[in-house]
């Protein structure tokens, strides 16, 4: 019954202080509209009814019903995101109401803000946690390994329809502002429901999101107000330290802005950052150095897979000048004994992925070194995850990696459940073209366990996955954690 469903809605949004009372009939009214009835029955329902995601699956059922929409995933999330905007607050007031919380505190502003995030199901929490999460010890410290599964996959009718349908440069990509109230269409997410919070950050305008797909606690995304294309220089740093000094109880960091070892969109300038510690964060420094000119920063490198100099200071001017200047160093560095080359043929190699965050009343800067490179045995990169490693890891390398936390394909969860069955049943692996790819990775490590059973076989594989993905991380180091390597590191420390 509409009625209802309409009813449990409007119930959900006062409870969630979307909308308040004395928005009730408005709403009502709007959802209506929606679904072109006239009339509407004042009917009685429980609080337990108000769940979100099973109140959208009626709505949206009504919808197909009606002939409204189409049935399909994608047809689906353009119209529930177009329900969810009757209750979802005007832009102006929701950043009213952010800036007066922030007079509060910053921390309180981003609580308001993350919290009507989910709520106004701009990030889909039903779907959020059927992602796959655990932690590995390695080496390194304790990793963070999620298996993506909150992104849809499309469906055959809505890829015929997006090849069918005309091509649209507006917004100009998904990090673009315009995307702020877009209805969207079969090829481009709609985002009716979504609000965006301007800030300043290098006397330039920029916008402040969270990610629709949180891979980590508070995971938002800092855009340009331009559609810009990715760039690593000095301003780099000012602006992500303009935005730790907004938010303090944030990091910030920025992919590099080279292909294999950027991020997926370097068309638009753009950061991420958020309320968690990542493992790269945790790493101690292991050796100290000091660069002339810059003796009250602190600088050392980091005890990582991949090659990061982390400075610290007080003062984080010193760091951004100190920052800069590695950064110009790196760009023209080659030494061909260790196999970094500045650039081939007049393509640039060298680039950084910085992260800035506080610690305390304390600024740190890490820097990572990358290096986009290909050869004929590695054709993919050589910093980048090695052939071996693909069937668990092929993607490239970005900034969430980078810091210790592997994002893996959707994939990977029917394949590592097959595998579970085929190792405890004793089957061969190959003869199932779905998992075929993991036999020489399970050939690797079956003889350290001497008892595999039903019950810890999982446990066992996401324990070797991490693995895995600790050796990507190496891969992905210019300099590795040898002794061999270390010096390799400390020769371009010395042209500092």
């Amino acid at each position: 019954m509409l009625s209802k469903s309409i009813k449990k809605l409007v119930e959900y949004g006062i409870k969630t202080e979307l909308i308040p009372e004395c928005e009730r009939i408005y709403t009502t009214n709007l959802l209506l509209e929606l679904f072109k009835e006239d009339e509407y029955e004042d009917v009685v329902i429980e609080d337990e009814e108000t769940n979100l995601e099973e109140i959208l699956k009626e709505l949206l059922d009504e919808a197909c019903a009606r002939g409204i929409i189409e049935d399909s995933i994608v047809y689906r999330d353009l119209f529930d995101t177009k329900i969810m905007n009757c209750l979802v607050p005007r832009p102006a007031q929701v950043q009213e109401t952010f800036a007066k919380k922030y007079e509060v505190s910053p921390k309180e502003a981003t609580n308001y803000y993350y919290k009507l995030s989910q709520d106004s199901d701009y990030i889909r929490r039903y779907r959020v946690c059927k992602d796959r999460k655990w932690k590995v010890e390695s080496p390194y410290g304790e990793i963070d390994i999620t298996i993506n599964l909150s992104k849809p996959e499309k469906d055959p009718k809505a890829i015929a329809a997006a090849k069918n349908s005309k091509s649209s440069s507006y917004p100009k990509c998904q990090l673009c502002v315009e995307n702020e109230g877009y209805a969207g269409r079969v090829n481009h997410p709609a985002r009716e429901n979504h609000r965006i919070m301007p800030i300043t950050i290098n006397d330039s305008a920029w916008g402040f999101q969270y990610s629709p797909y949180v891979y980590y606690n508070e995971h938002c995304i800092v855009f340009n107000g331009q559609h810009t294309p990715m760039k690593i220089e000095k301003q780099t740093f000012i602006k992500l330290f303009d935005f730790v000094k907004l938010f303090p109880h944030y990091f910030l960091g920025s992919n590099a802005d080279l292909p294999i070892v950027g991020g997926s969109i370097l068309s638009h300038d753009h950061f991420q950052g958020g309320n968690y510690t990542f493992a790269m964060a945790k790493a101690p420094i292991e050796e100290t150095f000091s660069v002339k000119g810059f003796e009250d920063v602190e600088a050392g490198i980091v005890h990582w897979p991949l090659s990061v100099i982390r400075l610290r200071g007080k003062d984080e001017t010193r760091l951004i000048e100190l920052g800069a200047h590695i950064l110009d160093k790196w760009r023209g560095y080659t030494d061909e004994s260790a196999f970094v080359y500045a650039n081939t043929d007049g393509e640039p190699h060298n680039t950084i992925t910085p992260i800035a965050r506080k610690v305390g009343d304390t600024y740190e800067l890490d820097l990572a070194l990358r290096n986009n490179i290909t050869t004929e045995e590695h054709p993919l990169g050589v910093y980048h995850p090695h052939a071996q490693w693909h069937n668990i890891k092929k993607e490239n390398i970005g900034l969430i990696e980078v810091m210790g936390l592997a994002v893996l394909p959707a994939r990977l969860k029917e394949e590592l459940e097959i595998l579970a069955d085929y190792i405890v049943e004793g089957k061969d692996i190959s003869s199932n073209e779905k998992i075929e790819k993991h036999k020489k990775w399970v050939e690797t490590f079956l003889s350290k366990y001497s008892e595999i059973t039903k019950e810890n076989v999982m446990d066992i594989l996401q324990e070797e996955v991490g693995i895995v993905f600790t050796h990507v991380l190496e891969d992905a180091g210019v300099y590795k954690c040898t002794e061999e390597g270390r010096e390799s590191f400390r020769k371009f420390i010395s042209v500092l």
